[in-house]
């Protein structure tokens, strides 16, 4: 009797505690349902910001074959509520510029991600890949998008400290849907958490044009049939200096067709603020910029604000950073600028791609050892014609590779890299070089290159990045560049190298700049984030919203 007690008793506290284990995990699903963000279904394929959708059981059926733990689970579930199952690192056109932006944001070590080396080789494939067309129904690019929001979701885990920041994050950082220009002003004044002090700059000028457009906009100028000088008088220039001063350019209340002494201040800080040779000449290139419509600036600025979330966080010491549209290399000392320096980047079809790597070699008086498509559609043509074509530019073969010579040029007066280049080791082979061909620093449009980053003043980027290094002397790397002998220094303490894509932003004399959008970056951007025909009418407009 004793014993079926003692069964009994067992019996009982193993069904209660079968129950208060149930009742707890039943407890936690319903939490775990109550802590979901609500599925937007206002999101529709006409205003998503990318154009492929998931399907809801793709995501629960991933979840299951990683084995993700309930948070993970439903940080994924969140993600994709919020945009309504809609792609976030894809688009039917390939990577959107958010997946481009993660991809050189987050410390890659610390995600968790069983699939990270795949996942890596996937990514630098896809980078690689021109005129790349997507599906949704593709099972690799499914795979491929959901363990991307994986390791966002463990970046957001590492980067912000509390859930109300990292579920901000989550539904701010990438797009859901299009918006128009006013409605997406007054977006980005609300979320701004953990902005960038570049990003909250912007914010104060895209504020500054739309109190410019609620006034009427700025007026268009005749463009001249040759350019404007000091003494000219012309009927335009009066609305030039209406244009100036509507910008905040001049104070100037003068409203004559004269040009001025006290104009030419205010021209040439408007040619600073796009790139144009600071000459106090009125030429047709300026007054085009200046033309353009404010709408198509706001845009402009709302643009590359959707890039300045993604700007990684600027390491102390020294950092080398390439503004692409701006044709520049700014070398800084923590936040202080060393020095800024001219460049030149890859032309249309060789499109100098974004990303961050580490210099960490210098090499003196290099060969060039020619990329095979060059060998295939430049140099072979040439030999076809010209059997000593080889021997008149210095360049021999050192082998054969798929077929095709491989090709170098000795180090010298002709050789394309000129006397000296820098290594920062990527999956793209660019790197920054010297040039034989000093004349296309001159020019305000520079885009020419191959894909590599020639620079101005090479000399001057060897003394900054080995200055700590007591042997390299100038005169020790003067007499290295002319050599004629290839000779490789390792960097002692590597530098961060971030190239980054900006046509418009604030510089450090608080004047806002523009640039011309070379690849096409900036229009591919807007038509997925803005509206069609989203004209920018008074931010007013929608202040009851």
């Amino acid at each position: 009797m004793y014993r079926g007690m003692q069964k009994l008793i067992l019996l009982l506290l193993t069904i209660s505690t079968v129950f208060v284990a149930c009742s707890d995990e039943a407890g936690k699903d319903k939490q775990a349902k109550k802590e979901l963000l609500p599925r937007d279904r206002s999101i529709t394929a006409a205003n998503a910001y990318s154009d492929l959708f998931l399907d809801s059981n793709a995501v629960e059926a991933f979840i299951r074959e990683q084995q993700l733990n309930d948070t993970l689970a439903d940080g994924l579930r969140n993600f994709y509520n919020y945009r309504n199952y809609q792609y976030a690192w894809f688009a039917s056109d390939g990577l959107t510029e958010q997946a481009l932006g993660f991809r050189n944001l987050y410390d890659y070590n610390k995600d968790s991600s069983t699939n990270r080396k795949t996942l890596d080789k996937q990514l630098e494939a896809l980078t690689l890949e021109d005129d790349l067309r997507v599906a949704a129904n593709d099972a690799g690019t499914r795979k491929t998008e959901l363990l991307l929001t994986w390791r966002f979701l463990n970046y957001l885990g590492d980067t912000y400290n509390s859930d109300k920041k990292r579920i901000a994050a989550l539904q701010q950082l990438v797009p859901v849907k299009k918006y128009s220009i006013p409605d997406l002003v007054k977006r980005d004044k609300e979320e701004d958490d953990g902005a960038t002090e570049a990003y909250h700059r912007m914010q104060q000028r895209v504020a500054e044009l739309n109190e410019q457009q609620q006034k009427g906009g700025w007026p268009a100028i005749p463009a001249p049939k040759k350019s404007w000088k000091k003494g000219s008088r012309e009927a335009g220039i009066v609305l030039l200096k209406k244009r100036l001063q509507a910008a905040g350019l001049s104070t100037g209340k003068d409203t004559s067709a004269s040009y001025t002494d006290e104009l030419e201040p205010a021209v040439k800080q408007a040619q600073t603020s796009f790139g144009l040779k600071a000459d106090g000449i009125i030429t047709p290139a300026l007054v085009k910029a200046l033309n353009v419509p404010l709408e198509q600036r706001m845009e402009q600025v709302l643009v590359n604000m959707e890039r300045m979330r993604w700007m990684p966080a600027e390491p102390q010491g020294k950092l080398l950073l390439v503004n692409i549209p701006a044709f520049t290399l700014y070398a800084q000392e923590g936040n202080q600028p060393a020095f800024a320096m001219d460049i030149v980047v890859g032309k249309e079809g060789h499109s100098t791609v974004m990303f961050t790597g580490q210099l960490n070699q210098v090499v003196f008086s290099p060969y060039w050892n020619l990329p095979s498509s060059i060998v295939r559609k430049e140099v072979l043509p040439h030999i076809e014609k010209d059997k000593g074509y080889l021997a008149k530019n210095d360049m021999e073969v050192v082998g054969e590779e798929g077929g095709v010579p491989k090709i170098r040029q000795r180090p010298g007066n002709q050789n394309q890299l000129g006397k000296v280049k820098f290594l920062f080791p990527n999956s793209y082979n660019i790197y920054f070089h010297d040039t034989p061909f000093k004349e296309l620093f001159n020019k305000d449009n520079r885009a020419y290159s191959h894909g590599c980053i020639r620079l101005r003043e090479p000399a001057k980027l060897a003394q900054y990045l080995l200055q700590d290094q007591p042997q390299w002397t100038p005169t020790a790397i003067d007499s290295a560049m002319n050599s004629g002998k290839e000779k490789f220094v390792k960097v002692s303490n590597p530098v961060p190298v971030l190239i980054y894509y900006y046509t418009a932003w604030v510089d450090d004399n608080n004047q806002l700049q523009f640039r011309d959008d070379i690849y096409g970056h900036d229009k591919k951007m807007a038509s997925k984030l803005l509206l069609q025909n989203s004209a920018a009418q008074p931010l007013a407009m929608h202040s009851d919203r």
